[in-house]
């Protein structure tokens, strides 16, 4: 048994049953979740917690296809949507949800410069909102935007309780009050827990289990100890922390098909790629990314080469261009300008071909993954340093991060990631054909146009990357028998998120005695 499995049980053994919970019954589920630092929809939209507290005009179905919410219809009209709003839908305070809640939101995310968002480049289109009357909601675009009933999907905020606060630091962020499934009880930060409770006056079907306790869990062995102990009836593990619990009694393993990707993300900003850039794309043929998956994955997973690969517009073959191929990265290092060190490092106009990503401590499969790249590549000649960080610093001059996204649902969800001075470009990557293709994608409306841009991008990226893609991982969630209803259907996002969307139909039987 390894020190870290050891820790792991040292902090499980400390962990205490919130109270009222001593004595769990089949209304109680116990989740294993993420840290959380604010619950807020506009701020941390892609967390589990979110999508089940808040509602938006939109939601999204099996099938990640976007579907009335609290519109009862949308209407288009070339440039204009129109939403017919769902009448008698209750805040969880008990005030009515009416249609200046739907303006405030997206006045904040159109408007509001102070907003510490990474979503807002989604609504940049959005020309104008507007209310003809008490239950219609007009949107009226600047352009055309394929993607925009994806957008709607976007949690509403209560004005009541935000207007005039600052919605970053708002106090709704650590008690909020949506028009969700779920209401939010409390939040002990202390214990490591949040509490929740069905939304009896919910306008669509209530879920079965009346309580969700969610517990905020970093460490991904402490996780699969909580299962392991009864502290816990689900959480999605990493692959070898998933596969201890296959076969064995008490337990279920539900496996989805994720876009949850991991790379190498480039920060831009820094020295080294600034004078470098152009020797990140050869980097990919001293990757044995099959060799990645089977050992750091178990096998759980596939090699990525492309940040919209497991879309349903992305997996263009042809961006697939550089398979492992030390000899072909050789001679490209070699075009390139790069020669061999005395001590096997490449070099360039007198610069080591040496870098330093930053990597999460406490993200064990994150730091095998680097642990595993920095050693081929090492072996190839090139110097990945890792830096053990608690949570990502992006001012102490890290040439990237070793990092994780997904594009789930519509292509353009990467619009905001790789588009020039996007809101969340954060590693400042800019490329004109990138950007090019990405606009010309969101304004394209046919299918078929639609999927040929996004093929483009993909091999435009390819040339010119900003991240060294290595794998995309499987959604390996471990439940305890008696919970049942989780499906497969939809394809899930970073962090394998998502898992909740048909939490209504869950259901959780206890055996005797737990």
């Amino acid at each position: 048994m390894n020190l870290k499995w050891l820790a792991a049980c040292f902090l499980a053994c400390l962990m205490v049953v919130p109270a009222g919970a001593a004595e769990l019954d089949n209304d109680t589920l116990m989740y294993a979740g993420e840290n959380e630092s604010t619950i807020n929809p506009l701020l941390n939209n892609h967390q589990e917690l979110p999508t089940i507290i808040f509602s938006g005009l939109m939601k999204y179905d099996a099938h990640g296809r976007p579907v009335p919410d609290l519109a009862e219809s949308m209407s288009v009209e070339g440039t204009t949507y129109t939403f017919r709003l769902r009448p008698g839908v209750l805040w969880h305070d008990g005030r009515p949800f009416t249609v200046e809640d739907v303006l405030y939101t997206y006045e904040a995310l159109t408007k509001d410069k102070t907003l510490t968002s990474s979503v807002t480049s989604n609504y940049e289109d959005i020309a104008s909102v507007t209310a003809p009357d008490e239950h219609t909601v007009v949107f009226t675009l600047s352009r055309p935007n394929a993607a925009m009933p994806d957008n709607f999907t976007i949690g509403i905020l209560p004005k009541h309780l935000f207007a005039g606060r600052d919605i970053n630091t708002a106090p709704a962020n650590y008690a909020p009050v949506g028009t969700g499934r779920y209401r939010f009880v409390s939040w002990d930060a202390a214990g490591g827990y949040i509490v929740l409770e069905r939304n009896e006056n919910y306008y669509g079907k209530v879920p079965n289990i009346r309580r969700v306790i969610y517990k905020t869990v970093a460490v991904e062995s402490t996780k699969a100890l909580m299962l392991q102990s009864g502290e816990a009836d689900v959480a999605w593990l990493n692959a070898r922390y998933a596969d201890r619990f296959r076969g064995r009694e008490g337990f279920r393993n539900v496996d989805f098909q994720t876009a949850n990707y991991r790379s190498c993300s480039m920060d831009f900003r820094s020295d080294f790629w600034q004078r470098n850039a152009d020797s990140i794309a050869v980097l990919n043929y001293a990757l044995d990314k099959p060799a990645i998956v089977k050992s750091v994955l178990a096998g759980h997973g596939s090699p990525a080469y492309s940040p919209i690969q497991k879309n349903r517009f992305g997996g263009n073959p042809a961006a697939d261009m550089y398979p492992y191929d030390m000899k072909k990265f050789a001679a490209e290092m070699e075009k390139l300008g790069w020669k061999k060190g005395d001590d096997g490092i490449y070099e360039r106009n007198g610069e080591k071909f040496s870098f330093t990503i930053q990597v999460r401590d406490y993200e064990e499969e994150r730091v095998d993954i680097a642990n595993v790249v920095s050693h081929q590549l090492r072996q190839a000649g090139v110097d990945m340093k890792i830096a053990l960080v608690t949570r990502f610093d992006w001012t102490a001059g890290y040439d990237g991060f070793l990092a994780g996204f997904a594009a789930e649902f519509d292509p353009d969800a990467v619009f905001k990631d790789f588009v020039t001075g996007a809101s969340d470009n954060t590693m400042h990557y800019s490329n004109a054909e990138v950007d090019r293709l990405l606009r010309e994608g969101r304004g394209t409306l046919d299918q078929d146009k639609r999927r040929s841009i996004y093929g483009a991008f993909e091999v435009e990226y390819a040339k010119h990357p900003g991240h060294l893609f290595v794998a995309y991982l499987d959604g390996n969630y471990v439940t305890v028998e008696g919970l049942r209803g989780l499906d497969v259907s939809r394809v899930l996002g970073h962090h394998a998120a998502g898992v909740m969307w048909n939490i209504e139909d869950w259901t959780l039987e206890r055996q005797p005695g737990v």
